[in-house]
């Protein structure tokens, strides 16, 4: 087998730690002797072993000359756990092979370091892409600051988001709403704003038996128009209510789940920058974003989406049905904002279009 299969399957390995692993990287390891798997690990959870502990146990002796395929450059710091660095030296591995350096500037190239000076041969760069692709969130709050921002919105063929009365359940059918699902219970936190929450009725909870832990929703609510009453509320997983100093003060008494934060604000609006930052600064790697047409020309017009998911149902809604972004009017189709494509498929009786906004700079 090639490098590129080996780390394949350290990346597949990886992909397991998908809903667990927030807010570490997922992390995938194999170690490889004479041409035999001998020992597999990924990361499963934060404060747990790495995936090169899990990889080093199941090897054994056996890891002694052997080489280790590794999704993300070992670290080389004491933080929960020890040094997978050091583990591998001690386990005296020969080579290691690492998809990508690790972002996070206690390690940023450390790692690979300390292991060269122990004597092992390491290449890094296999399968570089797919691997930052898994954890760009992760990358996201490391080199920027800020979690990788994905916005979903659910259309009909011609581009309409609800009636001209309001009405959108359902627009997409069963098997598109329980894709939804399962990117909630992979991102660490869900972003909405008080009038799509009051309109749909959402709970804006993960519903899938793969979530380990609910996202933290994240409601932006400047005019105050939330209720302790209303069904978000009534679930118990963490809420953060995002106001203005501008918000109206009613003393209202909101449950324990719930942190009101007051948010910098421009024209009474939220700071839709400051805002992610300190969702980064909340350790969060991912945000899922569920909302109207004027959050998401907002945070388009701002720059924050990284990721389009469009759900597109077999429906007609007519000229008069609601659109999906509100930007401003272009008298020229080349000042249009353009997007790429990234992946088209067809989910039940819809297809979920994954795009990212053309920026003419590449990844």
């Amino acid at each position: 087998m090639t490098h590129q299969q080996y780390m394949q399957m350290a990346l597949d390995l990886a992909a397991r730690g998908s809903y667990s692993t927030a807010p570490n990287p997922q992390v995938g390891c194999i170690i490889v002797a004479d041409g035999q798997v001998v020992g597999r690990g990924w990361h499963e959870r934060p404060g747990e072993p790495h995936a090169e502990v899990y990889a080093l146990r199941e090897a054994g002796a056996l890891a002694s000359g052997a080489t280790a395929y590794v999704t993300l450059e070992p670290c080389s710091h004491f933080g929960r756990t020890p040094p997978c660095a050091d583990a591998l030296i001690d386990a005296a591995i020969s080579r290691v092979v690492i998809a990508q350096l690790d972002p996070n500037p206690l390690v940023a190239g450390r790692g690979v370091e300390k292991l060269k000076a122990a004597g092992i041969a390491v290449e890094v760069g296999v399968l570089e892409s797919a691997a930052r692709t898994m954890n760009c969130g992760f990358r996201s709050r490391m080199e920027r600051g800020r979690p990788w921002l994905r916005v979903k919105l659910a259309a009909t063929v011609d581009g309409r988001t609800a009636l001209a009365n309001g009405a959108s359940q359902w627009i997409t059918g069963t098997a598109a709403r329980a894709d939804v699902h399962d990117f909630r219970a992979r991102s660490g936190a869900i972003l909405s704003t008080a009038r799509t929450v009051l309109r749909d009725n959402a709970r804006l909870t993960a519903r899938t038996e793969r979530c380990e832990q609910q996202p933290l929703r994240v409601i932006i609510d400047s005019q105050g128009l939330l209720e302790p009453t209303a069904s978000l509320f009534q679930e118990s997983s963490p809420i953060l209510l995002v106001q203005t100093a501008a918000t109206p003060d009613r003393a209202v008494q909101w449950p324990q789940h719930v942190e009101v934060w007051t948010a910098p604000s421009t024209e009474r609006r939220v700071d839709l920058q400051a805002l992610v930052a300190e969702l980064g600064r909340r350790q969060i790697n991912d945000v899922w974003t569920e909302c109207g047409a004027e959050l998401a020309g907002s945070l388009m017009q701002e720059g924050l989406i990284d990721e389009w998911v469009i759900y597109v149902a077999p429906k007609f809604f007519g000229a008069t049905g609601r659109g999906l972004v509100e930007i401003p009017i272009f008298s020229n189709i080349a000042d249009a904002p353009k997007c790429i494509f990234t992946d088209v498929r067809q989910i039940g009786a819809d297809i979920r279009i994954i795009a990212k906004p053309d920026t003419g700079l590449g990844e």
